[in-house]
């Protein structure tokens, strides 16, 4: 049997594809396994890391923006289709895949497009809650539509086409116990509260964070408090805290970091993140159950975030935040309701292992190897 893998661009598209595809080798061992992804994608570290093969496309986005930069920006992008998709057509004659499956990003729809006009199953998996553009591209010659939400079911004509799966995350993130992780943290009974803006950081809600902290100071510092600032973030957040009265020497609970490399144990022991809607990040959640509070970014395609943010709502399973107008005092307010209120978090614990998926990555591999038999 031999599988295409095609993903690009972050990391919430790349892993959950490595994730199926290493149970799909230890399911079938005599599967070949070829990855397709974008030429500066970070697929380009990623995948040869795990010991996969690698193919790549020069991939180009389209601007939104009708301005002539944005215009010249997009003829570049269909020139650079049209090599990817005769590109795609020569892998596709050599590796002669039985199935193809995409993960996102514009890398995948070359191999996804050609691969259905040639008559090879495809199968793409949707992280959000509404089909991204390459989504929408390829919806109605996929032969299986896997999304991570019941609701996302709407958003497509054939629907009987369409499967639930979820997202696969890191196995630490479902089975890490609460207990265990607070006590390897040396944490007692004080509330622990996680914040991140993601990889990068976000310049403005990183200001917010100085401010939310400076309220915790003013509050004799109620909980402990980690902060991940993210690459761009850690650049200045320290300096600019420290000259708007922050002393994070002088108040131990509080803390800011570059990165959080132990996530799935922070989570754990968490009673409160507060943090993004992008999809890895609320399958986190959702599989390690941490009560949150979210703040969408509003500088995404189609407003995405907010409608991911907005599925974990309705099941009471999350305090959904909007960032324009929203003030460090109103999050500061939000944050210290929930954390007063352990009936509610409790119930967000409920709500949130219930929507989580924990054998995604099985129903994955699942799919891929039924579409291998017709």
């Amino acid at each position: 049997m031999r599988v295409i893998f095609t993903c690009g661009g972050t990391a919430g598209h790349i892993n959950p594809a490595i994730s199926v595809a290493k149970l799909l080798q230890a399911r079938r061992p005599d599967a070949e396994i070829l990855f397709v992804g974008a030429e500066d994608g970070m697929e380009n570290k990623l995948v040869p890391r795990e010991g996969f093969r690698l193919e790549t496309l020069k991939i180009s986005n389209y601007q939104r923006k009708l301005t002539p930069k944005g215009i010249w920006h997009n003829l570049i992008t269909l020139k650079n289709l049209h090599g990817s998709l005769k590109k795609a057509d020569r892998i596709l004659k050599e590796f002669r895949p039985d199935v193809i499956v995409g993960t996102g990003g514009y890398a995948s729809y070359p191999m996804l497009k050609q691969g259905a006009r040639r008559g090879v199953p495809t199968a793409v998996h949707e992280a959000n809650a509404m089909p991204g553009l390459t989504t929408r591209m390829v919806a109605d010659t996929a032969s299986r539509i896997m999304v991570c939400f019941p609701e996302s079911r709407d958003y497509y004509k054939n629907p009987e086409r369409v499967q639930v799966v979820g997202m696969p995350v890191r196995e630490d993130f479902l089975y890490t116990k609460r207990a265990d992780a607070r006590r390897a943290l040396g944490l007692g009974d004080e509330p622990l509260v996680i914040s991140a803006w993601g990889s990068l950081g976000a310049r403005e809600m990183n200001r917010m964070i100085t401010d939310f902290m400076l309220l915790e100071v003013q509050n004799g510092c109620p909980w402990r408090h980690i902060h991940a600032t993210g690459s761009y973030g850690w650049r200045w957040m320290p300096d600019w805290a420290k000259e708007h009265g922050l002393d994070l020497e002088a108040h131990p609970q509080l803390e800011m970091r570059e990165y959080i490399y132990n996530m799935p144990q922070l989570m754990a022991a968490a009673d409160l993140i507060i943090t993004r809607a992008g999809a890895s990040t609320l399958n986190e959640i959702q599989a390690a159950g941490t009560p949150c509070i979210i703040v969408p970014s509003p500088n995404v395609t189609d407003n995405h975030q907010e409608k991911n943010a907005r599925v974990l709502e309705r099941h009471k399973a999350a305090v959904v935040l909007t960032e324009p107008g929203l003030t460090a005092q109103a999050l500061y307010e939000a944050a210290d309701a929930l954390l007063r209120d352990a009936p509610r978090r409790e119930s967000m614990r409920s709500a949130l292992h219930e929507m989580a998926v924990v054998d995604s990555a099985e129903r994955i591999c699942q799919t891929v190897l039924d579409l291998a038999k017709t």
